[in-house]
Formats: structure tokens, sequence, C-alpha cells
């Protein structure tokens, strides 16, 4: 689609229809390969890689303003000439995909177990294939410039090589370690997790307290516990080694209640002894600061549950009993012994797996883990000797920070079948370890074959730390890697700081001596009009393809992108919706007009180098102001702001000012000021279209084809840049003082109820010579858009006797009465007018004075009322001030 000369109204419909547009170029633009990176191996490049959504289900509205602010900055960077990659992509998102699948198995009488890890994987895949292909169908219909013929999964081939590649490496510095520690454990999805998938709910529960006799009867110590169930577990139970009350006890022997099992009070000063009885309960297995305290004195770790959350055999008589059944049954036994002295409520927070749902169980697990404080130096050293990443907004730099600072080793295996199996194989005759990156045969300690691979697999985030440099082919040193990595921003929301952005940080600068992006911009979470997190439990969850459905992607887009303010949450409306689907229809309005009015004309017809007139210079002057201003901010990363600056410009004085005077020389006589017109109207929609194109990248595409253009896509048209030739302040000057005038006119005309069809006599009184000169040489619109029968402009007019006036700056404006309105009926209409608003002020006046009303009154009622009284007496006064004008 090369230059359009016969393109024109006659074949642009009367209203724009995005279903009839959207799919049409989005294919145009997919088959001619314009989105790939590549084309251009001398310009600068630009990249993003996707934030990669999991194939657990549909792209929701999250994913919408996500992607659409990095199609923005992409779009924008491949107009500017830019060598531009937005590489997609999905994740294979362990636990949520599992969960999903294994879910359909039940609805189907069958778990994974029944069908064995060989054939459970395969029903995953097939899962992950119809997913990933519904997700590339949404990013088709949200208009997404993604390079396609670069896409990656964390599971595919080359991220695997890398995710090896990174074990072994840590394995090998000492950086991954296998060890038995206390875990965060979800015993619906039976796994471990990693402290940030634990979701912390306040909980209204209850403090149990028990009384521990001691073996010798010679007393005993209370503990209090949110979780009687565990005491089956307690090895012993701990004071402060200087607590005067227990410090005869240490030592000591008590009997465990109901189990009657022998344990040690022991000292340590992990016990505050001044916090509630000063004797704390030490569950080494259930705990992770009692596994602490069990280390330090050599207590037995005795697990009383097993991996579902069931108690185990070491729970004696209620063996086989769910946990929150074992507590039922285990209090009414503390009960009936008269150990369990007092139960008071309690709110306490509880964690709770973020995939699952459930009640989260300190466990004690053998896992693996990162050590990460040696990776977190590194990074927290870039931060802060400025090699760092660019936080916007800055304020959440110091946040990630307290959190690498503080960071605790991450525990990185999950007992789940779908993900990366660890590269671990365990010698059934030595014992040892054999870590490798291709799949093990042999031990590597004494060549034994009897091994065996963990069953166990990475967590999620493993993986997909390593997106922005292992989606590049690294470790291979390839062309892709060499060319687009470090990567120029990371999109997402900030609630994943800690999850991925941090790992992307430390993984980027161990393994490729970079951090894996220059800028991290961090929006929002969108949330409903009453500013509620959106959730199927809560209803209020909005699909996309429905609102694109109904209103277009462009609508969509724009709304989204144009009400987000960087580390803000968005409101949702769908009023908001509906106001930009006005604006595009404005769009296209406003381009079939002009269209209209270029019939024949082309991209080598187009000259600005007649004589410009004032709005010609004026609306060229805006366009360069506003292409400045938008690129800027699109740098900033102030979508919002350069929404608005677009809407403004667009809206206001392209539609409302310029098309309506370029009516004036297109419909008259002079041909070269047509041309003239005709140039400017072509020029200005088609930078217009560039501008609104990251945006709005459907309707500007539709727009641009049917203007006089070069080339085959807006989408690598040059976009526009500042052009010092433009700058016309004198045209801004006289245009304000015109648009004024007509403002004030056309306000007066409202305000006795003129309309614009019936013509009036306007006289101007200029302020000075310079003033009359431009208001003399742009006579013709202001006789046009004030409709005038007489106009007069000069400085020694006489103020007439009875007129509207209004002053603007530069001029006095005097509208005769006598030409504009019937005295006699405007007096009767204005005398009616006063004694309604008299009657208002009278009627609060006696509300106000009611000391009944006063005393019984919120504070913020008597104020409104207050407010009202003197606006009806404002008005009351304006009224009187006519009456007296007309009466003169």
């Amino acid at each position: 689609m090369a230059e359009t000369s016969d393109k024109n109204s006659v074949s642009m419909p009367t209203t724009y229809d995005p279903s009839q547009s959207e799919k049409k170029w989005y294919d145009y633009w997919i088959s001619n390969g314009f989105f790939r990176a590549g084309q251009r191996p001398d310009a600068e490049t630009y990249t993003i890689v996707i934030p990669p959504p999991n194939v657990t289900g549909m792209l929701h509205l999250g994913h919408a303003l996500d992607f659409t602010l990095q199609d923005i900055l992409v779009r924008t960077k491949r107009m500017q000439g830019y060598d531009a990659l937005w590489l997609p992509g999905s994740d294979h998102a362990g636990i949520a995909t599992q969960t999903k699948v294994e879910q359909k198995l039940r609805e189907e009488g069958l778990s994974r177990y029944d069908l064995g890890r060989e054939k459970f994987l395969e029903k995953v895949w097939e899962w992950k294939d119809l997913y990933a292909e519904t997700i590339r169908e949404q990013w088709a219909k949200m208009g997404f410039s993604l390079d396609y013929s670069r896409e990656r999964f964390t599971l595919d081939e080359g991220l695997s090589k890398a995710v090896r590649e990174v074990f072994v490496s840590l394995y090998n510095k000492g950086l991954i370690y296998r060890g038995k520690y206390i875990i965060n454990w979800d015993p619906k999805a039976r796994t471990a997790l990693s402290d940030i998938e634990v979701e912390y709910k306040e909980i209204q529960g209850s403090l149990y307290h028990l009384v521990y006799p001691l073996k010798d009867g010679s007393g005993s110590i209370t503990v209090a516990t949110t979780r009687p169930e565990t005491m089956l577990g307690d090895t012993a139970v701990a004071v402060h080694p200087e607590d005067e009350r227990y410090k005869h006890m240490i030592g000591k022997m008590l009997v465990l209640p109901v189990v009657g099992r022998e344990i040690p009070v022991i000292a340590d000063e992990y016990v505050e002894k001044d916090f509630g009885s000063g004797a704390v309960k030490i569950t080494p297995a259930h705990d992770p600061n009692d596994f602490e305290v069990g280390k330090r004195h050599d207590l037995p770790q005795i697990l009383v549950m097993d991996e579902s959350g069931t108690m185990n055999v070491n729970a004696g008589p209620y063996q086989g009993l769910d946990r929150a059944d074992c507590r039922k049954k285990i209090v009414a036994d503390l009960q009936e012994q008269g150990v369990l002295v007092k139960i008071e409520e309690h709110v306490h927070q509880v964690g709770h797996s973020e995939r699952s749902g459930a009640v989260v169980e300190p466990y004690l697990s053998t896992q693996w883990f990162v050590k990460m404080q040696p990776l977190a130096e590194r990074a927290i050293e870039a931060q802060k000797n400025g090699t760092g990443v660019n936080f916007v907004p800055d304020r959440f730099e110091k946040i990630y920070l307290q959190w690498i600072e503080n960071v605790r080793d991450w525990c990185i295996s999950r007992q789940l079948w779908w993900g990366h199996r660890i590269p671990a194989w365990y010698c059934a005759d030595c014992g040892e370890v054999t870590v490798a990156q291709q799949d093990a045969h042999a031990c590597e300690h004494c060549g034994s074959e009897n091994i065996r691979q963990d069953d166990d697999v990475l967590d999620t985030w493993f993986s997909s730390a390593l997106w922005p440099f292992s989606t590049l082919g690294w470790p291979e040193q390839t062309e892709d890697l060499q060319r687009y990595y470090p990567t120029n921003v990371l999109v997402t929301g900030y609630d994943i700081i800690y999850f991925w952005v941090a790992r992307m940080i430390f993984s980027g600068l161990e393994f490729t001596d970079q951090v894996p992006f220059k800028d991290v911009l961090l929006h929002g979470l969108i949330r409903d009009a009453e500013g509620r997190k959106m959730s199927k439990s809560l209803g209020n969850g909005v699909d996309p393809l429905e609102i694109i459905e109904k209103y277009g992607a462009d609508a969509m887009r724009y709304m989204l992108s144009t009400s987000s303010t960087p580390g803000q949450d968005l409101r949702f409306r769908i009023e908001r919706v509906e106001q930009t689907r006005n604006f595009a229809n404005k769009i296209w309005n406003a381009s079939r007009f002009a269209l209209m009015n270029l019939e024949g004309f082309t991209a080598a017809d187009i000259d600005l180098s007649g004589k410009l007139g004032t709005a010609d210079r004026w609306i060229l002057h805006r366009l360069n102001e506003t292409a400045r201003d938008v690129t800027r901010l699109i740098d900033q990363y102030e979508f919002s702001e350069t929404g608005r600056l677009l809407y403004n410009f667009i809206w206001d004085d392209l539609c409302d000012w310029y098309i309506e005077f370029s009516k004036l020389s297109l419909y008259g006589e002079d041909e070269s000021a047509k041309k003239t017109t005709k140039s400017v109207l072509a020029y200005v929609l088609d930078r217009t279209q560039r501008l609104i194109h990251p945006f709005m990248p459907f309707i500007s595409e539709e727009i641009w084809q049917h203007l006089p253009h070069e080339g085959d896509t807006i989408t690598l048209a040059a976009w526009p840049v500042y052009d010092a030739q433009f700058e016309a302040p004198e045209a801004v000057r006289e245009m304000e003082l015109l648009m004024d005038i007509i403002r004030a006119v056309r306000n007066i005309r409202a305000e006795v109820n003129v309309p614009m069809s019936k013509k009036i006599e306007l006289l101007v009184k200029p302020s000075g010579q310079d003033v009359e000169t431009i208001l003399s040489r742009n006579e013709e619109y202001l006789r046009r858009f004030c409709s005038t029968s007489e106009l007069s402009i000069s400085a020694e007019l006489a103020s007439p006797d009875k007129a509207m006036t209004a002053v603007v700056t530069g001029a006095e404006l005097f509208l005769p009465l006598a030409g504009l309105i019937d005295i006699a009926q405007e007096v009767a209409r204005l005398e009616k007018e006063m004694q309604t608003l008299i009657g208002e002020v009278t009627r609060i006046e006696k509300k106000l004075s009611n000391e009944g009303f006063i005393a019984k009154a919120p504070a913020k009622v008597i104020e409104e009322e207050k407010a009202k009284m003197a606006d009806y007496a404002d008005k009351r006064d304006k009224v009187v001030a006519r009456l007296a004008e007309l009466k003169a």
C-alpha cells in the first residue's frame, strides 16, 4: 500500500467500525513482517522482552495495561528509526498450570498418579499449546507489535539449556545447596513455596494457654500457642537464661500433656522474658524460629504431619486426622485433662499459598536452596555505585534495596512434575550427588549406574529470572544476545518487584556482568470503580476482549495507558472507555471532512512554502510543540500527561478550531489559498496520526492509508520531530486573541439565548494599533465565527449605551442590545428570575437562622447550605445589575 492519491472520503465509511479494521490491519502488519527486528542493521537498538504471561488461561485487564505500555514504547522507537525488538513469550507457571490440569483431571475422576509422570506431562503440554495459542490471539486483538519470529517459552529447549547451565554453575560455586530446613509448605498442592509466594491474611483465631507439669512434681510452666496441634512435635520449652522465675527449672524435664513424652526446659536468649509467660514451646519441625533454637541445643526434630497436612504416625492417637480436625480433638482432650487453662480470642497473620489458597504449613523438609547473600551483595553494590537499574518511580528503589539487603536463602525446589526437573542424580551405592548439564547415566563419584534423578522441579521464578538473556540465546553468544542485550526497559507491576525484578537483576549481574535492563517502569494494579482489587470472588473482573468487542481495541488501549501514572493504581470506569471511543470518532470525523476536500491530492502536492495564514502557522506551531512534548513525555513514561496533550491538541486545536477556520479558504475562490490549506490539512493530519499511532494503532493506520502519504504502513512512518521553522509565536498570539473574542461572543450569545444562526452587530475596541492591525488582517474569521451582520474594529470607538460587554486580553467587545435581544422581553425574563433567586436566598436564610436545624444538622450540611446561599446571592446580584443596565 504505497502512496495513495485515489483514496478519499468516498471509500471512507461515515463512521469508524473497529471490527472491520482491526483484523485487516493486524494481518497486514504480520504478513509483511513489519514487527520483525533486525531489518535495520545499522540502527541503534531498542529492546523489550515481554513479561511472559502464564499459560494458565486468558489474559486479564492487567496484562492489557502492561503490554499496551510496552507497545507504545516499541512503536514509538520503531517510528523513530530504531531497530526495535519486542520479544514475546509465555511462562510454564509450574504450580499454577499443574493445579489447573489436575483440577481438570479430577473432574474426570483421575489424578496425576493414575496417569504417571510421562502421561501427565503430555496432558500439561496439550494445555500449554491450547492456551499459548489463545494468548497469541489475544495479543493480536489488542494490536501488539510483537516479533513472533523470536517467541520463546520458559520450557523450550534453549531456555531449558540456560536453566541447567545456571543451576550447575551456581552449584559448582557453592551457591546452590541441598539441606533440611523449615520451609513454607502448601499441603493442597503438596509443594514447597518461597517466602514471597506466601500471602499473609489477618485471621480471627485463638490463643491457647497450656500447662506443662514438671516430671518431679515440683511445679509447672505455662505456654501459649495458636496451633495446639503442633505440641505433638514439641521437643523442649525454652526460657530466658536470666529469668529469675525459671532459673531453678532449667535442665529439668517436663511431661508433654496428652502424649506423656518427656521434654527438657532449656535456656535461650531467643525468648523474650517480658512477653507473655516468658516461656516458649519449641517445635523444631514446624516453626522456623524453633528450628534455629533446636539446632543450637541439638534437639530432636519431630514431624507430626505428612505432606497433605494429615497427622502422621508421630501424632500418636491423632494419626490420620486432618490438621484442623486434630486441633479440635486435642483442644477437647487438653480441656478434659485440665491443662488448657485459658482460651483467648486472638487476631494474627496467617500465611496462605498464593496459588492454591491453602493455609501454609511451616514444615521441616529437605529442599534445594540458592545462597542469596553473595548474589544480593553484587546487586546492592551495582545500585549504590550507579551501574544498577533506574526505577520509575524512583521511590521503588528503596523498597527493592530493603528487601534485597535482608534477603533469605531461596528455596528453589518444588514437589511438582511440570517444570524444569532438577539436574541432580542420587547414587544408591555411594550416596553421593551428581549435578550435570546433560542427563547423567552414571555416578561421577563411583561410576555406578544405579542412580536416579531428583523427582522435584525448579521454582518457576528460577527460569523466569533468566528471561532477559535466556530468550536471546544465552548461554550461547548469539548475534541477538550481542545486539539486543541488555534490554532497555522492563515494564511490570510493582507487586512483583521481589518475585521477578530482583531475581532478574542478580541473575543478569551474575551471568552476564550487566544489569538486564536500564529502566524498570512499575505501574499499579487495576481496580474497580470503588477501588477494590478485581477478583473472581467479588465478580468485578473485566474481560478485555469484551471491551474490545464493544468499543474497539484502540479505545481500550488509549483509556488504559492514558489513565496510568507510574506506580499508582488505576480505577477502571467504563465511562472512560466510552469517552475514548468518542475521541476516536472525533478523529475519524475530522479526517473524513478533510479527505472530502483532498480528493486527488497526493503526497507530492503537499507544499508548505506558500503564503500561510494565521491559522495555518498557528496549527503548525501547535503540532510542532505537541510532537516535541509528546516525545519527551513518552521517554519519561508519563503516559497520562501524553494522553492529555494529544487529546487537547486533536480535539480542541485541530478539530474545534483549525478545521473550522480552514473552511474559509477551502470553500473560497482563492485557489492558491485553497492549495495551501489543503497542504496544511494533509500534513497536520498525517503527523497527528503518527503521534496517536502508538496509542491507537488501528484507527491511525486506517486513516493514514486514506491520506496522501508515502510508504507502506504508518508503523514504519517517521516519527514527527521538532522543527524550528514551524515556530510561530506571533501566530499563536494572533490566534489566541481571535479565539478569545470568538469564545466571548459565543458566551454572550448563550447567556442571552441568541443562536448562531442570528447575525449580530459586533464592536471591537483594540487596546493599541498592533492589536487593531491583527484584527483587521483576520476580520474574515471574526465575521464568520461570530456570525456578524456588522463588524467594527477601531480604537476610537465610543461605548454604546445599552450593550453586552466582554473584555479579552487586548480588546473590549460590545454587542448592542437593540440588535441582539428584545429588551422588554429580556427585562421580564430577568425580573422573573430575580424573584426566584430572592426566594431561594430567603428560604436558606430562614433555615440557617433556625436554632433547631443548626443544633441537629451535621457541620458538612450546614456548610453546604451556606455555600448554596452564597451562590444564589451572587446570581441574584448579577441579575439585579443586568436589570439596572437594561432599564437605564
